[in-house]
């Protein structure tokens, strides 16, 4: 029986030069193509500008089973150059556990903390690596070790890595220019703690196969090579797979691991699929998949959270550089939260129930959003009543290719890279995405998100027992005819319905079904005498004083609800 192997995908995150490709060098025992800074501005730069993947084999551990077998480490050195983190987040799709690589002379660093919310987001467990110990005087170094091992407990202390274990490494003593005689300081403790922190990731090769690629070249006399890691399903020698960014369909010819042939491969697994020829520069990345299994889309809903550490508020309408599945796209968002009735129902983990009423709303609900008078308010009354679950109807710039239910995240990535702050604002999953371009007639329609609208006016005077006039409730231009038959409230509790125009300056007639209270028939009564007394000019001093305490005047309310979608704009009351 063949020795198993288990690949477990590490990503090497952290800030740019903390020395991250030097770290999977000192790790790795077989480079894969798109290994080691391979572009050659990178190489020029120093930098990182793509995901290079490499791996490192070492016998399997106890904890995964009994039997001989081999444990591969994929190696997926992502860039810390800020501009480039959709590249990182493209990566982060992909990882089982992550190595957040901090430079121990400088400690956390913007990248640092944008590398850990993504960590966060798409990753289970995580080792922290402090590197470049060499740069610490010897005398010194393991009480700088320590106080830095302590600062990074502190920051971990409240996310999901709170006690993962933290290493001190040199992975290049001396620098990118040492000679390579210099041996890494710390490595196969490393390697020690990595076994440690493995685990069997649940793999499931059913389903449609979809893998992203991250490198493309040819071979001559044999065909196109895509190399990259398999998301879902499995793939065989002869199976067709579909490149939808150039909406072709090849079949498999011969397939590799780490330079070794194989006729099979599964979700998780890092391979190389050698194709029937075409010219490479069309896909540098992207996805490929069973055929049809993919959708392209122009809108989406999906179900989010913000994220902690971005600041300032998500605004409805508002533009951010949204990441699904693996491409960078501007989008503009809408937010939308439960009824306020349904705020506390159970969230429905990927579903989205198109029969529900979903209520607008300005800005994504969040404790610092509620403004502080609200606050105050509700301070004394308790607790800020926040929705379990938000969603988001996204609208793309421009159309894409992705699987259905895949992760979503927003962000400002024009801000400032220098500016010490997050750029990742929100994340989420794709639970509707919309396929037809024409999606605002044909789709919209179906989304029943309203806004509550809430007008007030005041009753001029009374008609009989049954009637009032109002006004001030519209402007004078509005077609009162479509509000005829909405129901109002008086201040006084009696409830009308608003039942023709009256005149031409936006009065309008009110019908009161159960007739006018005696005290507020009095009420009105008072102050249209006052109104008519004043209008004499002959005010006495009596007067004067009672019109300081003057009666207050009986306010009309209307409440309905619009559907923001509905094309006939029609108002609705419960």
């Amino acid at each position: 029986m063949a020795a198993r192997r288990l690949n477990v995908n590490v990503g090497v995150l952290g800030h740019i030069d903390s020395g991250k490709t030097a770290l999977a060098r000192a790790l790795s025992t077989t480079g894969s193509t798109a290994a080691f800074d391979r572009a050659p501005q990178s190489r020029a730069r120093g930098i990182t500008l793509d995901l290079g993947f490499s791996c490192l084999r070492t016998a399997l551990p106890p904890q995964l089973g009994p039997g001989p077998g081999e444990l591969q480490f994929t190696l997926v050195d992502c860039p810390g150059h800020a501009s480039l983190i959709r590249t990182i987040i493209g990566g982060a799709q992909i990882i089982d556990l992550m190595m957040l690589v901090i430079d121990v002379t400088k400690g956390m660093q913007t990248q640092s903390a944008e590398c850990l919310v993504i960590g966060q987001i798409a990753c289970q467990k995580m080792v922290v690596v402090l590197n470049k110990i060499d740069l610490l005087p010897e005398g010194k170094r393991q009480s700088a070790i320590e106080k830095m091992t302590k600062k990074m407990q502190k920051t971990l202390e409240n996310t999901k890595f709170c006690g993962c274990p933290i290493v001190a490494v040199a992975a290049k003593p001396g620098g990118p220019e040492a000679p390579e005689s210099e041996n890494p300081l710390g490595v196969s403790e490393l390697i020690e703690v990595l076994k440690s922190q493995a685990y069997l990731p649940s793999r499931d090769p059913s389903g449609h196969f979809l893998m992203a690629v991250d490198h493309c070249f040819s071979i001559k006399g044999q065909g196109t090579v895509m190399t990259g890691t398999i998301l879902s399903g499995s793939v065989s020698l002869g199976d067709s797979v579909e490149i939808p960014a150039l909406k072709v369909t090849k079949k498999v010819k011969s397939m590799q691991m780490f330079h070794t042939p194989v006729t099979y491969a599964m979700q998780g697994d890092r391979v190389g699929i050698c194709v029937t020829q075409f010219d490479p520069k069309l896909l540098e990345r992207g996805l490929i998949c069973t055929p049809d299994s993919l959708h392209t889309i122009h809108a989406a809903i999906i179900s989010l959270k913000k994220i902690q550490y971005f600041r300032g508020a998500l605004q409805t309408k508002a533009k951010f550089h949204i990441t699904v599945g693996h491409e960078t796209v501007m989008g503009r968002v809408m937010f939308f939260s439960p009824a306020p009735a349904d705020f506390n129902e159970e969230i429905q983990e990927n579903v989205f129930d198109f029969e529900k009423d979903y209520l607008y709303q300005e800005q994504y609900l969040s404790k610092d959003s509620v403004s502080s008078e609200e606050n105050k308010e509700n301070d004394q009354a308790g607790e800020v009543q926040l929705p379990k679950q938000q969603w988001a109807l996204l609208e793309f710039e421009k159309p894409v290719t992705c699987p259905k239910l895949c992760l979503v995240i927003g962000s400002k990535l024009d801000t400032d890279i220098h500016a010490n702050t997050c750029r990742l604002a929100f994340h989420g999953v794709l639970l509707q995405g919309m396929e037809d371009k024409n999606y605002t007639e044909t789709f919209l329609p179906k989304l029943k998100v309203y806004k509550l609208k809430h007008k007030e006016g005041q009753v001029e005077r009374v008609m009989d027992d049954y009637s009032v006039i109002g006004r001030s409730l519209f402007k004078k231009e509005t077609n009162i005819q479509i509000f005829v038959g909405l129901k109002v409230k008086l201040s006084t509790g009696e409830d009308g319905i608003i039942d023709s125009g009256f005149g031409q300056s936006g009065k309008f007639k009110i019908r009161i079904p159960d007739g006018l209270k005696p005290d507020t028939k009095m009420l009105l009564t008072v102050a249209s005498k006052k109104k008519s007394k004043g209008g004499k000019g002959d005010m006495t001093k009596e007067d004067e004083s009672s019109k300081n305490d003057s009666v207050q005047p009986v306010t009309i309310s209307l409440s309905f609800k619009r559907y923001v979608f509905d094309t006939q704009k029609k108002m609705i009351q419960s």
